[in-house]
């Protein structure tokens, strides 16, 4: 009956979110519960114990459908994504964000000392909200963070490819989008997502949405912010020769020449290179 993506639409033949009502067959509709995670990231899984191919983030709102055996079966309304998680990961959703983490990551602390056991480690983009500020720390209801280490949610970090050179060195993690670890597409979705451009979560989507910006043609000379895809892969253009990317040939997130990455592309498909897209946004300066 439905041609609906699993990834992004919350059905199985036993259960189904209320929404999809007359868009899918399921022996139960449900009515998604507000929820939010109570951990700084986890894995988001295609099935109870299996590996994950995506990870939720710290504060990241959730609408749980299921919760049994130790799993709850969600979806994230970040950016859509359907899987399972640990009950324990979950928490009441609090207050609605107005700030979010506009560094790599930082620190969550129980009080506004630096000597203190911190709660968890947080990642650029995270959502939080911000009740006030003591001693250059900002006041959430789950603790305190250095204010600085933080944005309003008005205020994008532009630079999505100086954010991504942030992340050089960090380890490739399939399915990851934290600072534990990413791949090519969480990389992408976290810096656009601070950027203030909605991404979606893989490469596949990502490829084909428009609202990444307009495609440009292949064979032209590539710009710093091009967005470079071939088959299950995407770079960053660092400018007409350099790429940086999260890849799993070393494993790391790297900047590379653009002819390795192209080569690279062209032995894993015929196709080599497929779709390069320019969004329009305030790439900043030539380095």
């Amino acid at each position: 009956m439905s041609r609906l993506d699993r990834r992004l639409h919350a059905f199985r033949d036993d259960l189904a979110d209320a929404r999809l009502r007359g868009r899918v067959e399921a022996d139960r509709f449900v009515e998604g519960r507000a929820a939010a995670l109570a951990v700084g990231a986890t894995g988001l899984r295609r099935e109870p114990g299996g590996r994950f191919d995506s990870q939720v983030l710290f504060g990241e709102p959730l609408l749980v459908f299921e919760e049994k055996g130790g799993w709850a079966w969600v979806q994230s309304e970040a950016d859509g994504y359907v899987g399972y998680l640990e009950t324990t990961a979950l928490a009441p959703r609090h207050a609605t964000a107005t700030h979010r983490v506009a560094v790599r990551s930082t620190l969550l602390f129980p009080e506004p000392d630096i000597k203190a056991p911190i709660r968890e480690v947080l990642t650029l983009t995270t959502p939080l909200a911000v009740t006030g500020e003591e001693q250059r720390f900002a006041v959430t209801p789950h603790g305190y963070i250095r204010a600085d280490h933080l944005a309003p949610l008005s205020e994008p970090r532009l630079d999505y490819v100086e954010t991504a050179l942030d992340f050089l060195h960090t380890p490739y993690l399939w399915g990851g989008k934290s600072v534990a670890g990413v791949d090519c597409s969480g990389l992408l979705q976290l810096v656009l997502t601070a950027a203030g451009i909605a991404c979606p979560r893989d490469t596949d989507i990502q490829e084909a949405c428009a609202e990444l910006g307009p495609p440009v043609d292949r064979e032209a000379p590539r710009q710093r912010g091009d967005l470079i895809f071939w088959k299950g892969h995407v770079a960053i253009a660092l400018d007409a020769e350099r790429v940086v990317n999260a890849t799993a040939h070393p494993l790391s997130t790297v900047v590379e020449p653009l002819a390795e990455l192209d080569a690279r592309a062209r032995a894993d498909s015929q196709d080599g290179i497929t779709t390069v897209r320019r969004p329009s946004v305030d790439r900043g300066p030539h380095p």
